[in-house]
């Protein structure tokens, strides 16, 4: 039996009141996490084009586009949705599955929930811990690096996993939905190596194909049925080696959802360990930029091929968020790493580039494929002076998680960035914040539009 049946049968049977009281407050954090990220993204690049092609493919109202407005079908709603929360490198990251769980999963069950009208906030909920257990757990059940984008594929299962949950089917139409999203499986690291804006709508592609999936499973399509194992199954196509026996175990015992990463900085989530140490350092001694000689960083080698490219003049901001380089240069100017820090200004500034210059990553030899951390970071001065340090979590992470009031301080940045009313997004914080009590969850994108 394929795996994938164990995954439906997990979906379908469990209930909100399974749901262990910490993972229903994780699903808050990272649903209203998300939500803000989305709004900040609607300030991204090509977001009106991406929308206004969207418009082109079809007619009807479904769902709405988050901050605009803009009514669509539910797919194509997803898909803009989805490219709005990636977009920026904001969003929440499962480490150990190298998973954005909530990208591709929040757009496509919004948008289904929006369409349909009756979804409530528990029923809500309940699908997204879901979801996140399924796309989190074909991440973790990978024994093999990156070869194909896996937040967009992963979270495609994600997706599907949520939305399944919410229409109500049995195992075998699940299985169904699952093998028809197999089908339309999409999202290249060749985005990713070179910085390119399509890493982000490949969460959108996903997104829209998990919304068709399940309305073709619900009219009753079939599909294959060794979708994860089968000789041309996800694993074997898009992974490789991989091992789901510990991930099958743990259902309904761990709550993938309970080990999801903030991301306090918005870029790359490998690039936050550098960042990370880097602060700390300069935190401890009170150097100043101009003080800095180099900074060499150790790194799993994960890391270094993420993240490990060199700054370049002229780089996009979809580059230079997956550039360790300039992040690191960033956090020694700044004191931290914000949105400004990605626009046409600062990318151009010469005192970036030349910082960005001095430092360097070498890689260590973690036998993870998957592993983002441990880091270490050593800032040698012009004055020969060299401070080191180690990082074994990163902040962020579960083991060093963001507070509630640095959680919400998050919320609210991306939330202004957005030009939304702030009596808006606190309505939207307590509307989450008792998510159990919602009636209909179209309420809350009633907030999240102009």
């Amino acid at each position: 039996m394929d795996a994938i049946v164990r995954l439906a049968e997990h979906v379908v049977g469990t209930r909100y009141g399974d749901l262990p009281a910490c993972a229903i407050v994780a699903t808050k954090t990272f649903i209203l996490d998300s939500f803000g990220v989305a709004v900040v993204g609607s300030t991204g690049p090509w977001v009106a084009e991406l929308i206004a092609a969207q418009a082109r493919w079809g007619t009807g109202g479904d769902a709405r586009v988050w901050v605009r407005g803009t009514r669509l079908p539910a797919p194509e709603a997803a898909f803009c949705n989805g490219y709005q929360i990636h977009n920026c490198e904001f969003d929440c990251v499962h480490e150990a599955a190298v998973v954005h769980p909530m990208a591709v999963l929040l757009a496509a069950t919004t948008a289904y929930a929006e369409r349909t009208g009756d979804v409530c906030g528990r029923d809500f909920l309940t699908a997204i811990a879901l979801g996140v257990d399924v796309g989190a757990g074909l991440g973790l059940g990978s024994r093999a690096p990156l070869r194909f984008f896996r937040p967009a594929t992963a979270g495609a299962f994600a997706a599907t996993a949520a939305i399944g949950r919410l229409m109500g089917v049995d195992v075998d139409t699940l299985v169904n939905a699952f093998a028809i999203t197999h089908g339309q499986l999409c999202g290249t690291m060749q985005a990713h190596a070179e910085g390119s804006p399509l890493l982000a709508m490949q969460i959108g592609f996903n997104a829209r194909n998990a919304v068709v999936a399940c309305d073709l499973a619900a009219a009753g399509i079939t599909g294959p049925h060794n979708v994860l194992e089968g000789p041309f199954g996800y694993y074997p196509l898009f992974e490789g080696a991989c091992d789901l026996g510990p991930v099958l175990g743990d259902l309904g015992r761990v709550w993938r959802i309970t080990e999801v990463a903030h991301k306090p900085y918005p870029c790359g989530r490998a690039t936050h360990g550098v960042v990370d140490g880097t602060l700390q350092l300069k935190g401890r001694h009170n150097f100043a930029a101009v003080d800095v000689a180099r900074v060499e960083c150790l790194v799993p080698p994960l890391t270094h091929r993420l993240v490990g490219r060199p700054a370049q003049e002229g780089m996009a901001a979809s580059y230079a968020r997956l550039c360790a380089p300039y992040v690191v240069a960033c956090a020694l100017l700044n004191e931290t790493v914000d949105i400004a820090d990605f626009g046409a200004e600062a990318l151009t500034d010469p005192r970036r580039l030349a910082l960005a210059a001095r430092v360097a990553l070498r890689t260590d030899d973690n036998p993870d494929e998957n592993a983002l951390a441990p880091v270490r970071v050593a800032v040698t001065l012009r004055d020969g002076t060299s401070h080191k340090i180690g990082l074994d979590q990163v902040y962020g992470g579960p083991a060093r998680p963001m507070s509630p009031d640095a959680h919400l301080a998050k919320f609210r940045r991306n939330w202004r960035a957005g030009a939304l009313l702030m009596a808006a997004g606190e309505a939207l914080f307590a509307r989450v914040d008792a998510l159990e009590e919602v009636a209909d969850v179209t309420e809350l994108v009633d907030l999240m539009v102009a």
